[in-house]
């Protein structure tokens, strides 16, 4: 975004011509729906948007942020993600499936509630700072992502491949289908975090606790 000689043009709507949007700059839209299909966003940001149902299908983004973006009940489907930013959005109860990332940042966002379904990493994916409580990844390859100081209170994996997911300095203690996450990449200091989480999700019944009855 910050090339030399790079012109960003104001527009009023994502729909570009053909079906191709690029170098493009779209802010402060209030929307009631928004719908977008077969359509590929190409150097552009998108800032301050507000949606109140978003459906996004077949999509191809390549190199656009999108910066303190409100979309509520968002559906993203069957679309490619390269080379962008999510920063200061509310994407809570999301829902992405079949989804390909690629070098892709979500930085303080809200993603509560969200649920990311058959989504992969096929680059670098870093959720920094971000809330995920009760998100849920079912069947999602994320072998190549970070998630780094995130909220993972009661945050589900189901299924999927995880080998070299980076969870380092996030609290653990409250995740959920611990089974799917193997070969993931954790400290020394969150074994007990994971522990605490396994007895939870075990239901375990301690011996003391008997014996006090």
């Amino acid at each position: 975004m910050n090339e030399p000689g790079l012109y960003l043009s104001n527009v009023t709507s994502l729909e570009g011509g053909r079906g191709r949007l690029a170098e493009f700059h779209y802010a402060d839209a209030d929307l009631r729906d928004l719908d977008l299909a077969d359509t590929h966003l190409l150097d552009g940001r998108i800032t301050g948007l507000k949606a109140q149902r978003t459906r996004l299908e077949k999509l191809r983004v390549d190199s656009v942020e999108f910066s303190s973006c409100d979309l509520a009940s968002l559906q993203w489907t069957d679309s490619k993600v390269s080379r962008a930013v999510f920063r200061d959005c509310k994407l809570m109860g999301a829902t992405f499936e079949d989804v390909t990332l690629d070098n892709v940042l979500f930085e303080n966002c809200k993603l509560d509630y969200s649920t990311f379904t058959r989504v992969r990493a096929a680059g670098p994916v870093i959720f920094s700072k971000c809330t995920l409580r009760e998100t849920t990844f079912t069947a999602a390859d994320l072998g190549a992502a970070l998630i780094d100081d995130c909220d993972l209170r009661l945050t589900e994996f189901d299924g999927g491949k995880y080998r070299g997911l980076d969870l380092r300095d996030n609290d653990l203690s409250q995740l959920r289908g611990l089974a799917s996450l193997k070969q993931i990449v954790i400290g020394q200091a969150q074994k007990l975090q994971l522990a605490e989480a396994l007895t939870t999700e075990l239901d375990v019944t301690f011996g003391e606790d008997l014996d006090d009855k």
